[in-house]
């Protein structure tokens, strides 16, 4: 796909808040903010009574109702502002974040390129955008089981994923009171909440066989009252293209795509989710609910990627992508999976293809099926491939994906993997300012600036921690060399000296990245 043109920044829409005042904490760099931290710490969860949770956009919302309320126009979604021609406060936030021109985010929303999930009643939210035209996103997932986890255990996973980086975070729990958990991610997350509402309507019915369409607008209603931002939907998945998975290896691996085939093979009934789409799109449009069209028949093994039944699907999702589009409603698609190499490019450009441009939001995809206990690494390698490609969000996997619930450790290890190849990919597609934190960490480590090094890092303890198991004391934070090479052996520390001869013989000077270092310190401060 091609680079996206930069837009010429945002100084000529004038913002009333700019990123960083909205009262939530301040982060080492890695993402949105701690958010929360004030009521998590190292420990887990703790409760301040005293503290009250940021609501950056109440006033915006509360602005946007009373409005709504004098013209009748109850559609709360960005893109139906967009299409108006309005630059919400969210699209101006976004623009400065990303360092592009509002005009630019709210053109691409229009067009339907660019999403900001952002339900009008999660006021607790900080705007970011999922689109090509923006930075790569990661998405992490939490959630209990019927078997595992607790509240609070879900909320230091909120807390972990926040801090270190995730953009968006699906809660996924199927087990215990979904309602209580979910109210408490969402009333302390900083970031978009998704959820696949499909779970919670099977946890209320004995049977599959029971769910139904009315059940379903109830839970999804619930769940948009509450401030879910964005909802994974297996609308795609139609009963003609059941038989289409009988050659697979690994069948149906979606637990919604399983879920819904085996609600039409028992009940001989098409998809009461494609059926019934446009009523739960009026529930979307009314609370700024985004589409995450799910992608029920997505590969789980490399042997059955790119297969009739997942394109079949893909083709269905593009023709719903339209139909929420009519009512203004966002959308993005969801996409594998495991892919082998070479055939990532081809899953972009079909869903580019198909889905006219919708952002692009894929699991993975893992690349190989042989690492249990390495699958963020697995997948990792596709990720960096398919955001450079053009996918707009990639969706972590942990070191416990196909073993079990992810804990705390591994939602941090899937993060670092996914914040890794993002941020390879960005790099790939030339964004603005994406190599400066690279090309500042770089500089640190040629000039032996250690906790310069330290603090740049994606995972600043790791790195401290590591250098600190041969050479704990501070004089070596100080040396110019470390335990790999010792001061006899280290290149950097040679070149140093080359460098010294290019300039007293040949007037050659290396390249200043003062101000660069300065930037990205203060960032991190």
């Amino acid at each position: 796909m091609d680079d996206v043109t930069d837009p010429q920044g945002c100084a000529a829409y004038t913002f009333s808040i700019t990123v960083g005042d909205s009262g939530y904490m301040s982060t080492n760099g890695n993402g949105h903010s701690n958010g929360n931290g004030n009521h998590l710490n190292g420990n887990g969860h703790k409760h301040d009574n005293n503290y009250v949770v940021p609501q950056p956009r109440r006033d915006w919302i509360v602005k946007r109702k009373e409005e709504a309320a004098r013209t009748g126009d109850w559609n709360m979604s960005q893109m139906h502002f967009a299409r108006k021609g309005q630059i919400t406060e969210e699209m101006a936030y976004v623009a400065h974040k990303e360092k592009l021109d509002a005009e630019f985010i709210r053109a691409e929303i229009a067009k339907g390129t660019m999403i900001i999930p952002a339900n009008i009643n999660h006021v607790e939210l900080e705007p970011m955008a999922i689109g090509v035209g923006s930075l790569c996103k990661i998405n992490a997932n939490i959630g209990n089981s019927a078997l595992s986890s607790n509240v609070d255990e879900e909320l230091r996973k909120l807390h972990t994923a926040v801090h270190y980086g995730a953009d968006t975070v699906m809660d996924l729990s199927t087990g215990g009171d979904i309602p209580m958990i979910r109210e408490a991610i969402i009333r302390h997350s900083p970031v978009p909440i998704g959820t696949v509402p499909l779970y919670e309507a099977l946890s209320r019915v004995k049977r599959v066989e029971d769910l139904n369409i009315d059940l379903y607008l109830e839970v999804i209603e619930e769940q948009a009252q509450q401030g879910v931002d964005y909802f994974t939907i297996h609308a795609g998945v139609l009963i003609q293209y059941v038989p289409m998975v009988s050659k697979r290896i690994t069948g149906i691996v979606s637990r919604g795509g399983a879920i819904l085939a085996q609600w039409m093979t028992s009940n001989h009934k098409q998809n009461f989710l494609y059926e019934n789409f446009d009523r739960i799109t009026k529930i979307m449009a009314k609370y700024d609910v985004s589409y995450s069209l799910g992608d029920g028949l997505r590969p789980g093994s490399v042997a059955d990627a790119s297969d009739e039944a997942q394109f079949a699907e893909l083709k269905t999702l593009g023709e719903l992508t339209r139909q929420a589009w009519k009512d203004d409603v966002q959308v993005m698609i969801e996409g594998p999976g495991h892919v082998p190499m070479d055939k990532i490019k081809e899953q972009v450009d079909k869903e580019v293809e198909l889905c006219d441009g919708a952002p692009f939001y894929v699991l993975g995809p893992l690349v190989t099926d042989i690492a249990p206990g390495y699958d963020h690494i697995t997948s990792a390698i596709g990720a960096a491939m398919i955001g450079w490609h053009g996918a707009a969000m990639l969706c972590y996997v942990t070191p416990k994906e196909h073993l079990g619930l992810p804990n705390e450790k591994d939602v941090k290890d899937g993060i670092i993997a996914y914040k890794i190849a993002a941020h390879a990919a960005d790099i790939a597609r030339h964004r603005p300012g994406a190599r400066d934190r690279d090309d500042a960490i770089s500089h640190a480590r040629y000039t032996f600036d250690w906790d310069a090094q330290f603090a740049l890092s994606l995972d600043p303890e790791t790195a401290k921690s590591m250098h600190d198991e041969t050479l704990p004391d501070d004089y070596y934070k100080e040396a110019a060399f470390c335990s790999m090479c010792g001061p006899k052996f280290c290149s950097m520390n040679w070149s140093s000296k080359v460098d010294k001869y290019n300039e007293e013989v040949h007037g050659l000077k290396k390249p200043e990245l003062t101000q660069i270092m300065t930037d990205q310190m203060a960032l991190r401060s």
